[in-house]
Formats: structure tokens, sequence, C-alpha cells
């Protein structure tokens, strides 16, 4: 069966240096695939021109069997390739459901319709199995609650693919398993899952497979145990 996304011998320099010379990944439906690497690796680079916000200067992308080059993030997103960043990018003096469906508001006539977009996002969250007020101010909300925010937009826009980067940096223990619950009913749902993270322990728990970056190559892939 194809990947759901290749990319493959893909190289990036900046200014002349090389950021990216040889890496690779490759993602299947419902599979968790960790990208892991230290600081420098590359792993932020690649993601990056996966997204739209770099171009590659080398490689091949394929995404569901057909190759692909995205130039903007929103090209990206609109394709079902979203990501959740590990700083968050919350307008913290609206609401849950306002920051939700920023650029997909409800309208009712001319007038945006607030009660429709807490309907909505009260679904959405319903999806996830977490326990939200929409009509709450996001930065009244947890890191870990802000993330679930940030999830379910990636949902709303029926992604097939959803970047986490470094998701668990700054949640507490009960948070990391509320979101390592979440991902998997992601999966079962055979969205597929790219998790970067330099946390062994946790890759190992929520991975299927993980891919290894070194100095702006790829090292290798090898099958993990959930």
């Amino acid at each position: 069966m194809a990947a759901l996304l290749s990319m493959k011998n893909i190289k990036k320099s900046f200014s002349g240096v090389a950021a990216l010379k040889n890496a690779e990944l490759e993602l299947n439906k419902g599979e968790v695939l960790a990208l892991m690497g230290e600081n420098g690796a590359g792993k932020s680079t690649l993601m990056k021109i996966l997204t739209g916000i770099y171009a590659k200067d080398e490689g091949t992308i394929q995404f569901e069997g057909k190759e692909v080059e995205y130039k903007t993030v929103s090209e990206s997103e609109e394709a079902g390739i979203a990501i959740v960043h590990q700083e968050l990018n919350m307008m913290n003096d609206l609401t849950v459901a306002q920051n939700l469906f920023i650029g997909q508001e409800r309208m009712n006539g001319f007038f945006i319709d607030d009660r429709k977009m807490e309907k909505d996002a009260a679904a959405l969250f319903e999806k996830l199995n977490v326990d939200i007020e929409p009509g709450a101010k996001i930065g009244d909300l947890t890191v870990g609650k802000q993330q679930m925010v940030e999830i379910a937009k990636a949902i709303s826009a029926d992604a097939k693919v959803i970047v986490f980067d470094e998701p668990s940096a700054a949640l507490s223990q009960s948070e990391i398993e509320e979101l390592f619950k979440v991902i998997r009913d992601l999966r079962a749902k055979e969205t597929g899952i790219i998790y970067i993270s330099h946390r062994m322990d946790e890759i190992n728990v929520i991975s299927d497979r993980v891919t290894v970056m070194r100095d702006g190559e790829y090292v290798g892939t090898l099958i993990t145990k959930d």
C-alpha cells in the first residue's frame, strides 16, 4: 500500500549553509510516526518545507499519491496537512470558539453568529472527548486545553496529516496522558500523525515507528512498540 505522505532526498540551504542534506520520511494512514533528533538536526526545517513555510532546493514530496509542493501554509492546510506548534498562537481576549473559527467565522446575515460557533465548537470537542467550555476566554485555559483547541482546529479543517511539534514540552503528566488518548483516537480514524520529540520514553509509548535525523540527514527508521 502506498504511503499517505512521502518526502525523499530533501535538501535545503540557507546562505550557502546546508540545513537539510538528504532528509526523508514516510507516513502511512492511521500511523503515529515519531520524528527524532537533537536540536539542529533539521526536524523543524523539514516540517516547514512540508507546510509551505520554506521552499525546498531539491527532492520530492508526495501526498496521497501525487507529487506536491506547497507555497504557503494556507495551501498545505487546504490540502489536509495541519501543524500544532509548540508555541501556541492564540488571541487571549477572544473566546475558545472565536479562536477556533478565526477565518471561518459562522455568519448570520452580516453578523458573526457566536452561538453557532459555540455549538460547532462543542461538537468538535465531543469528537475529541475533551471537556472545554466554548464560551470561555482562551487565555483562562491551561496550555493543555489550549493545545486541544489547536487539535480541534485541525479536525474542523478535515486534516489527514497532523504534525505535533514538541507537544508535551509545557504539559503536566495528566495533560500528556489526555493528549496521547486524543492522538490514539485520531490514529484509529486513519489520520496520519507526525510526532516531533526528543523524549524517548514518550516516543516508545505513542509511536508506531520513529524516524531519526542527524545534522540535516536521514539516519534511519525503526519500529517502536505501543
